[in-house]
């Protein structure tokens, strides 16, 4: 598809730069993708549409304080580094980073960070500014990362978080993500007892958020964009519950799309849920058709971006440009700060290649 067909004109002020106070405040638009259908609502009212027995599926990942800015140790040069994961299989403290102005760090380039604190070498150059890097270090590496690197945030947000806090989920759990779930960030601690008082199950997986998630699609054609790799990691726990609902007739919904791309992942593959310690590069766009998700938790996002493609899949390209018009009208929030959908209903597969509103 061209990629044009998922683009929309979006003033800059509905891009969110600051989080609110209050998580679940939001705005939530709810659609019902079944009978083109729409609410305004806040997020806290989601309690109104989960129902006993539905399961809640969130991405438990952490993010990393990754980008680091330093110089460069030959030229004294300013360069910028956010680390994407770790590649094991070439030693110990070896990261995958994209590298800003990278023509200038080949293979065997040394950078510093922190007055020395942290030091690295390029090990590898790879296309698009990915280069593979050897950390050097005294102490404990997230000790050191923590006190040196800043939140990785979109270059849409223009400033810096007050807390980094701000910009984890409240279930942020397992440490390796370059970017946040956000869709998330509308839950509180209070929402979940409230949704667990209810009958809803909530279950965990995680998705190490990398390039895979928030790179930008540069090509005219959507089948030549090609996702870059992210881990995941399904508990046999996880996969058992899932498996019960999905015989049980109950419903699965994610929180997010990384959740969504994880769930997903599994079931395209075995069929059915499973433990896994895996990758996926899965692409979903429209003529997907979705096999583990019954409903989807999920922010608003960028015009010709995977994520539009992602919902589009969900509940069809016009009808998804339709509700974005809507919410910009009524003065939703985009991004990683900004508001949220909830999408319900069954939808007819069938037709959808028609793409028909």
């Amino acid at each position: 598809m061209d990629i044009s067909l998922f683009d929309f004109a979006l003033p800059e002020d509905r891009i969110a730069q600051t989080p609110l106070k209050q998580r679940d405040e939001a705005k939530l638009m709810v659609v019902d993708r079944e009978h083109h259908r729409f609410e305004h609502r806040v997020f806290r009212d989601i309690l109104d549409y989960l129902r006993p027995g539905d399961v809640l599926v969130r991405n438990n990942t952490k993010v990393l304080p990754a980008r680091l800015i330093g110089v460069k140790d030959a030229t004294k040069g300013k360069v910028e580094v956010l680390l994407l994961h770790e590649v094991p299989e070439e030693g110990e403290d070896v990261w995958e980073c994209l590298v800003g102005n990278a023509h200038s760090v080949r293979e065997g380039s040394t950078c510093s960070f922190g007055e020395g604190k942290l030091r690295a070498t390029c090990l590898k150059v790879l296309p698009e500014g990915i280069r593979h890097m050897k950390f050097h270090y005294e102490g404990i590496f997230l000790e050191v990362l923590d006190a040196l690197g800043l939140m990785p945030l979109p270059p849409y947000i223009k400033e810096q978080c007050e807390d980094k806090s701000d910009y984890q989920t409240v279930y942020a759990k397992v440490p390796g993500s370059a970017a946040a779930p956000t869709a998330g960030f509308h839950f509180t601690e209070e929402l979940f007892a409230e949704l667990r008082a209810k009958g809803v199950e909530v279950v965990d997986i995680t998705l190490n958020i990398g390039l895979g998630t928030f790179r930008p699609v540069k090509v005219q054609d959507t089948k030549d964009h090609h996702m870059h790799s992210e881990t995941f990691s399904m508990s046999k726990e996880a996969a058992d519950a899932l498996n019960k609902a999905k015989e049980e007739g109950r419903r699965i919904i994610a929180i997010g799309t990384t959740s969504v791309r994880t769930l997903e992942s599994v079931m395209q593959k075995y069929g059915r849920f499973v433990p896994c310690d895996e990758a996926t590069s899965i692409f979903i766009s429209p003529g997907y058709r979705y096999r583990a998700v019954d409903a989807l938790i999920t922010n608003f996002h960028l015009p010709k971006s995977t994520l539009v493609m992602l919902v589009s899949a969900f509940m069809g390209r016009n009808w998804t440009l339709h509700c974005y018009e809507e919410a910009i009208a009524q003065g939703y929030r985009f991004f990683s700060f900004g508001d949220a959908m909830f999408i319900h209903g069954t939808y007819d597969y069938q037709n959808a290649m028609d793409d028909r509103f």
